[in-house]
């Protein structure tokens, strides 16, 4: 089944989904008010809907566009082709998507799906986003930090465009914080006739669910929701799909693998089960499986992270199991460290969650933990924007003309200690000057690549041929680091076959050079193939990625006058360019990420220079079980009780004090 059939057999008849008899109602508010708040349980056609209402009543006449806003590049993909199939378009022309690193839209697009951070990028150009005669702000309950500067972004555009419309919608939204955020200030003059803000509630069309909760903790909740799986298979009589929340990939693909050899157990006249993956660095293709119907005699078991619990609605989901963790990024103004961090989720998750189990009919969900637990969960999640690294979202803002980052009117307030480090970064990576103004033409050539600060400041500093002059292998260093999913892979059996293929490509040096190999390779002795990626047990899909990444980096850097050589990409720099090429890479790497540096301990451990965190290379990290006194690194997870980094390479200590814009200090 291709993905056209899949989303026609998603496709509930229009008349079917609750928001269709608001039609009118949603029409005549959003006519009549410059900001709607729409609350409606996910699956009520919100998001699909009405941008198509909007459309029909002719709010895409001279040519004006309607923006919806995702948090999650999935969803912006698969609902903009959920869109596009049910007003019988092809994808691209009158409903198209933009997320970072991929463009499907057209002059002719008049529906367009992006992520709030590609929407907050094109503020940079167009400021009172004109093109646009509608903003819809989707899932904004997930307060991510694009989101809650886009909101502020908004509130500040309505001033000066009072014709434009701004819709919030949400499945969980506290809509009436929502309310008193824009309506706390004067309507603009001309449109005294018009409300401010108006608040309308959706039915859905939900069943009972019956939760069970766990009588103790359970030590390994991946084991259990495996074993809750397999029982609900093999004991609940009706029929229905199980779909299973885990806090990551590593958990998933775990489960999977655990969940299959189980279900090979399975009579060969009975049911089968069959555990399918869903998460955000699958291809969309390989994201399609979970919203397909399984085949005869055949119970899926989607295992999915929080992505399934708003953002997409997979459909036949009878049972839910929810392991009550999610993977959260947490910054620490005191240690520098912005880890991904598995949490205990909200209240209004687990509420969501549970919900998914009555989209069709009466169901049920597991809880892996106690009732206790779930009384001791914070009601929602802190918005990202107070627990984040705010060096992005400064310099975004410094770029978008707002100097005082402090008066910007944001939702929640960012706490001043984040501020405070977030300037401090800036001002060593040389984008802000001492007046906390944007440099030039370093800050605003920083804000202009669509990568964060640290990377981008790289790709700059490379770009210099006095210093380091090593444009062209940042390049793919920073396409390489870009992607979402993993460069290797292998099938069972076939991890040995695997480290062999990673050492063919191998530096001395560490990751980064170790990624500028396998590119490099891949783009000349490989010739881009599928087959050669297969025998190097590389991701041809990844790689392939990589190419494109490069190819727009490389555009963004033209755009910003400066043009890339690329005559040295065709040999492998640790083996042929000499130690001076891998030196000018490795201080180019560390005039970005010195701030992400660590020592390595006697123990084989590394130690932050702030706060003295204890650092443990990834079994995936070429610098694992290796020796190197200086480090940088440029991703970092925590797991358990240890904190792990990747993409690390060696550096040497004067680096860090010549490099770093004062940063340290001897």
């Amino acid at each position: 089944m291709d993905t056209g059939e899949i989303l026609d057999f998603l496709q509930k008849p229009a008349a079917l989904l609750p928001i269709t008899q608001h039609r009118d109602s949603i029409l005549y508010t959003i006519e009549t008010t410059h900001v709607t708040i729409i609350v409606g349980e996910t699956g009520s056609g919100k998001t699909t809907q009405i941008p198509q209402f909007l459309e029909q009543a002719g709010w895409c006449n001279d040519g004006k566009v309607i923006a919806i806003t995702q948090p999650r590049r999935l969803a912006a993909t698969s609902v903009a082709a959920r869109v596009a199939s049910e007003m019988r378009t092809s994808l691209g022309d009158r409903v198209g998507y933009s997320i970072r690193f991929e463009d499907l839209t057209s002059a002719t697009t008049r529906i367009k799906f992006l992520t709030d951070g590609m929407l907050l990028r094109e503020a940079l150009v167009d400021p009172l986003l004109s093109r646009y005669s509608v903003v819809m702000v989707d899932e904004a309950h997930e307060r991510s930090l694009s989101s809650d500067v886009l909101l502020g972004l908004l509130k500040k555009i309505k001033k000066k465009r009072p014709e434009l419309r701004i819709i919030i919608s949400s499945a969980t939204l506290d809509a009436h914080q929502v309310a008193a955020f824009f309506e706390d200030e004067e309507a603009p003059v001309e449109s005294k006739t018009s409300k401010q803000c108006q608040i309308v509630k959706i039915d859905g069309r939900s069943y009972p669910v019956d939760v069970m909760y766990s009588t103790k903790p359970v030590e390994d909740y991946v084991e259990a929701a495996v074993n809750t799986a397999f029982d609900i298979h093999t004991s609940e009589r009706g029929l229905g799909d199980i779909l299973v929340f885990l806090a990551g990939r590593a958990e998933i693909d775990s489960a999977i693998q655990k969940l299959s050899e189980r279900a090979a157990t399975l009579p060969p006249n009975g049911l089968a089960l069959q555990p399918i993956p869903l998460y955000a660095g699958l291809t969309t293709a390989e994201q399609m499986y979970a919203f397909s119907p399984a085949a005869e005699r055949t119970r899926k078991c989607v295992i999915a992270t929080n992505i399934a619990e708003a953002s997409v609605t997979v459909p036949g989901i009878v049972y839910v199991i929810d392991c009550g963790f999610v993977k959260l990024r947490t910054y620490s103004p005191v240690t520098g460290i912005d880890a991904l961090t598995v949490a205990p989720v909200s209240q209004a998750s687990a509420t969501q969650r549970a919900g998914r189990a009555g989209r069709t009919q009466p169901g049920k969900c597991f809880r892996l933990y106690t009732r206790a637990a779930y009384s001791s969960l914070a009601a929602t999640t802190s918005p990202e924007i107070q627990r984040s690294n705010l060096a992005p979202l400064v310099l975004q803002l410094k770029a978008l003309g707002i100097d005082n980052v402090a008066r910007f009117p944001f939702l929640s307030p960012p706490p001043a200690q984040l501020m405070i480090r977030a300037m401090e970064l800036l001002f060593s990576l040389g984008a802000v000057d001492d007046y906390a103004k944007l440099t030039h033409p370093m800050g605003t050539r920083m804000a202009e690549l669509a990568v964060p600060p640290m990377m981008a400041k790289c790709l700059l500093a490379a770009s210099d041929p006095k210093h380091f002059d090593c444009q062209s292998e940042l390049l793919a260093i920073a396409a390489m680091t870009s992607i979402q999913g993993d460069v290797w892979f292998h099938h069972e059996g076939q991890k040995k076959a695997m480290e062999m293929s990673r050492r063919k490509f191998a530096a001395e040096e560490g990751d980064h050079l170790t990624l500028l190999n396998v590119y490099q390779a891949f783009v000349t002795k490989g010739k881009k193939e599928a087959q050669w990626s297969r025998n190097n047990h590389l991701n041809h899909k990844s790689m392939t990625r990589a190419v494109s990444i490069r190819a727009q980096l490389r555009r963004y850097l033209e755009r910003l006058g400066l043009p890339v050589d690329d005559a040295s990409t065709s040999t492998s720099t640790s083996r042929t360019s000499g130690a001076d090429k891998t030196r000018a890479i490795l201080k180019c790497l560390t005039t970005g990420f010195f701030s992400q540096a660590a020592r390595m301990q006697p123990d084989g451990t590394f130690k932050t220079f702030s706060g003295g965190v204890t650092l443990h290379a990834h079994p995936t990290s070429l610098m694992f079980n290796r020796k190197a006194d200086y480090v940088i690194f440029n991703e970092l997870l925590e797991s358990g009780d240890k904190v792990f980094i990747k993409n690390i390479s060696k550096i040497e200590k004067s680096w860090l004090l010549e490099l770093s814009g004062g940063y340290y200090k001897t």
